[in-house]
């Protein structure tokens, strides 16, 4: 059926719903490669050795640097981490709150954009099978139409606009398995930033009774 013809030519036979798809798809594609790198960009700090590195800079009294450390680093313990050593002589409270604000402000960063990826890999079934529905419905229109034609032409007819639901499945399996994986690099994040922010509040209060 598909002998001899080139990829527009089998895109325009799955109609409208095949442009759309492949639209979500090269924007699901950009989404996936763009957490890729981000994630693995800010997951090449190591926490504990990170965290002895504060540990050891808080307990001698050097608080400007164990600054400086997390600012050299871009990740989000860093950040976290960073947010309450600057609330350094404040009450236990107000170092949990800075801390706790920017754990918020960090996972926001970390879920940005996934949820396109999982809203097309909801949706792109539906437009699949939207497709296949309007494909079925021009064939046996064109049917109608021409008066003639018999179990070939309805198979074939069939057959073409079933490219639609094919290129749904094709686009929305990729995509929920990213979403899945991304939302669980997400939750590995916070598990980690709320970690260093324990040990940081423990630091802090071992300090102050020095």
């Amino acid at each position: 059926m598909f002998e001899g013809k080139t990829l527009l030519q089998i895109i325009s036979m799955g109609g409208i719903a095949l442009y759309v798809l492949l639209f979500c798809s090269i924007i699901s594609l950009a989404v996936i490669l763009e957490r890729l790198v981000n994630y693995r960009k800010k997951s090449k700090l190591d926490k504990i050795e990170f965290m002895d590195e504060i540990k050891n800079e808080i307990q001698r009294g050097n608080i400007e640097k164990a600054i400086k450390i997390c600012e050299k680093n871009d990740a989000p313990i860093s950040y976290v981490v960073k947010a309450g050593i600057r609330k350094f002589g404040h009450d236990e409270k107000a170092i949990q709150g800075a801390m706790d604000r920017e754990i918020m402000v960090e996972t926001v960063k970390l879920e940005q954009y996934i949820s396109i990826v999982g809203t097309i890999g909801n949706t792109a079934v539906y437009i699949g099978l939207f497709g296949t529905v309007l494909g079925i419905i021009r064939s046996f229109h064109n049917i109608s139409v021409i008066g003639s034609g018999g179990i070939t032409v309805i198979i074939g007819g069939v057959a073409e606009a079933l490219i639609a639901t094919a290129t749904g499945l094709f686009v929305a399996i990729p995509a929920v398995i990213f979403y899945n994986y991304f939302v669980r690099r997400v939750d590995n994040f916070v598990t980690d930033m709320e970690y260093c922010a324990s040990e940081i509040l423990d630091l802090i209060g071992i300090r102050k009774k020095l």
